[in-house]
């Protein structure tokens, strides 16, 4: 007699980065909750944890009383930078000077901050896509012309700057990125280079306070050490894989070892 699928596969899974792993079955995101078989509704409805939820099912998965991995607030949080700085200040984590302004405001962006500063996209930022060094008004206008909002950023020099992944607040692994010769940008997607060479403990250990304090469970932390201080730039839901590639970590296999370990749903 067939074993039960939930027997087979003790841990269901919305989106499809577990997909292939004998422990996970991976349903797919379906935009109707309807649009899952029977079957599959009730494995939903019964089990106590679910994996990668994907954001259309995160809330409602939290409200029912079930376990998620990734958190709701990491999902909340992804991609969307003004709530990010907003939250880094209520929760008391350094981070670089940050103001965003509505269109009717724009003009006080040369009263508060002096050139060069950083603009960016409050979205669709993600790689380094969408931000910018201001160096003068005619920068600013080009930039305004994109967002009705405005996000801007003190700029803090600076030649490199260190991602550390975190799974469940266990970094994972870090890595400086260093910026090329002709971009601002630290982001590999952007030229940058990485080098695994003497890792700062203290910027570990920032990353770590500041996914616990956030409650992002599956995340990079950008961490910019500036005069002996450690600023949290941003987290970044969709972090890279080459870091991990260079090691030879394959994020998958990692995920796995931690649900076989019951380091997931803790």
């Amino acid at each position: 007699m067939p074993e039960p699928q939930c027997q087979k596969h003790p841990f269901i899974a919305i989106g499809n980065r577990l997909k292939g792993i004998p422990e996970v079955l991976t349903l797919g995101l379906k935009p109707n909750f309807r649009d899952y078989s029977v079957k599959e509704r009730d494995l939903i409805i019964q089990t106590p944890h679910i994996l990668y939820p994907t954001l259309n099912y995160a809330q409602f998965f939290t409200t029912m009383g079930k376990q998620i991995f990734p958190s709701l607030e990491t999902y909340l949080y992804s991609d969307e930078k003004i709530k990010q700085s907003t939250l880094f200040y209520m929760l008391g984590i350094l981070h670089p000077h940050t103001k965003f302004y509505y269109h009717l405001h724009h003009q006080d962006i040369q009263k508060e901050f002096s050139f060069p500063f950083i603009a960016k996209l409050p979205r669709s930022s993600s790689q380094g896509r969408g931000v910018f060094l201001i160096h003068d008004s005619n920068e600013l206008s080009s930039y305004l012309a994109l967002t009705n909002i405005a996000y801007i950023q003190e700029y803090i020099p600076h030649e490199q700057d260190i991602r550390v992944i975190l799974i469940n607040y266990e970094p994972v692994l870090a890595y400086w990125r260093i910026k090329s010769e002709d971009s601002f940008k630290t982001n590999i997607a952007q030229g940058g280079q990485i080098s695994f060479k003497e890792i700062p403990q203290a910027a570990i250990d920032t990353a770590i306070l500041a996914a616990r304090k956030c409650k992002f469970n599956d995340v990079g932390i950008d961490i910019l050490p500036f005069r002996q201080k450690y600023y949290v730039i941003e987290a970044n839901m969709k972090y890279g894989r080459t870091g991990l590639t260079m090691k030879n970590m394959v994020l998958k296999d990692i995920l796995r070892q931690r649900l076989i370990d019951n380091k997931i749903f803790v």
